[in-house]
């Protein structure tokens, strides 16, 4: 009998997963791709709930066929290892066992890549109690890279992999992090991929909030998220040159990871707290903080992180202090309208010395304001320039202030 090559392993690590891993397994079984080309390595990384003698059940009358492996590593990088390090299929997909798949998943996942010929594909995700990304399913996307589209900002591990790509590079999960492992696997695949593929018009993967809270991006202390910050920055640096492309993937973990750290909790932080933050910040903010950063962001995003990076603790707090109690900056426009400042705390203060430039809005964000106008009357007379210039050249006339084109 010749055995065929599975075209997915779905890999499940499960701690105390009950009861949320009866209905993951049940959208495992009702996946619309056959059953043959399917494999499941389900890792019960000893629990005491139920949850293994529930995968021996699943495993005893699943018509795909499953493997159980039993270990004990305290975190979700060790059991995913396990099943990568098992994996038989051509692609891999990583399924949380609170989560569950949409019917057609699995079909839908693997026609994409083989249609692509694309290492990494994205299915649609929706929150089930709980949030999940958005910003990247404006669109199906048949193929893409991480940096022309947001999915920098979904680097949860709950993707199809191309298990080629991840045995060509040993690429396995971190397990010296506590948190941001699949954060690190994701985006290096992204940078390795040859193509990434979106699906935006089905709903392929169940983000599940489960009701005790048990959730490990919900887990650990605070220091935790400043290394899971460093090792994805540091990530993001050995394979980007400093530049724009650098400065754009930076968005991530400085938005996701270390802004968080300087937000409403940050006023209810002990002073040796907020000390020890700042000493976390940086060493990262040295290296890796840019004005080409500074100005994609939202005014009190760049003024927390600015005051991080000058290591300003008496300016910082009150700023924290503003955006938590939700208030809203008194907005100037000057230039005729051109530029929009929002006066956060310290604004025009010269004791503080912040540059006007922190204060500025960035076209998206100034567009909320009345009387904003993007470029100005002088820009819409710039442009009219440059085209009336253009037409001259290729008729061979002069252009204003030049000489006639040369024949």
């Amino acid at each position: 009998m010749t055995v065929t090559q599975p075209d997915v392993t779905v890999i499940i690590g499960a701690y105390e997963a009950m009861p949320y891993l009866v209905e993951c397994l049940a959208s495992v079984e009702a996946q619309t791709i056959d059953p043959e080309r399917i494999e499941v390595i389900a890792v019960d990384d000893g629990s005491k709930d139920g949850t293994g003698e529930c995968l021996e059940e699943f495993a005893a009358r699943a018509a795909m066929p499953v493997t159980i492996r039993q270990d004990n590593s305290g975190g979700p990088s060790g059991p995913r290892n396990v099943g990568l390090g098992k994996a038989a299929g051509r692609y891999v997909f990583f399924l949380d066992a609170d989560d569950r798949l949409g019917p057609e998943a699995l079909e839908r996942m693997v026609a994409m890549a083989d249609r692509n010929g694309t290492d990494v594909v994205l299915g649609r995700i929706e929150g089930v109690n709980r949030t999940a990304p958005k910003s990247m399913w404006g669109k199906t996307l048949d193929r893409t890279d991480v940096f022309s589209s947001n999915i920098k900002f979904t680097l949860s591990a709950q993707k199809l992999f191309r298990r080629d790509l991840l045995t060509r590079h040993n690429m396995r999960f971190d397990e010296s992090l506590w948190t941001g492992e699949d954060a690190l696997f994701t985006m290096e695949a992204y940078l390795r991929a040859d193509g990434v593929s979106v699906i935006a018009d089905y709903t392929c993967y169940y983000l599940v909030g489960r009701d005790d809270g048990k959730h490990v991006t919900k887990s650990g202390g605070y220091s935790l998220r400043f290394d899971s910050a460093r090792a994805l920055m540091n990530l993001i640096a050995e394979h980007i040159p400093a530049g724009d492309r650098r400065d754009l993937l930076m968005l991530r973990p400085l938005l996701i990871t270390l802004l968080p750290q300087f937000g409403p909790q940050y006023a209810k932080d002990s002073e040796q707290v907020r000390r020890h933050k700042l000493e976390l910040a940086k060493p990262l903010m040295d290296a890796f903080w840019t004005p080409g950063i500074a100005r994609r962001l939202k005014v009190d995003e760049r003024l927390r992180l600015h005051l991080v990076a000058e290591q300003r603790p008496e300016l910082l707090l009150p700023v924290v202090e503003f955006v938590k109690a939700k208030k809203q900056p008194a907005a100037l426009l000057e230039k005729k309208g051109r530029r929009v400042y929002l006066a956060y705390p310290h604004f025009r203060d010269a004791a503080a010395g912040i540059p006007d430039s922190v204060y500025l809005a960035e076209p998206r964000q100034a567009r909320a304001y009345p009387g904003y106008r993007e470029g100005g009357a002088d820009s819409f007379l710039r442009r009219a320039v440059r085209k009336a210039r253009r037409v001259l050249r290729s008729s061979g006339g002069a252009t204003p202030g030049g000489r006639a084109a040369a024949a």
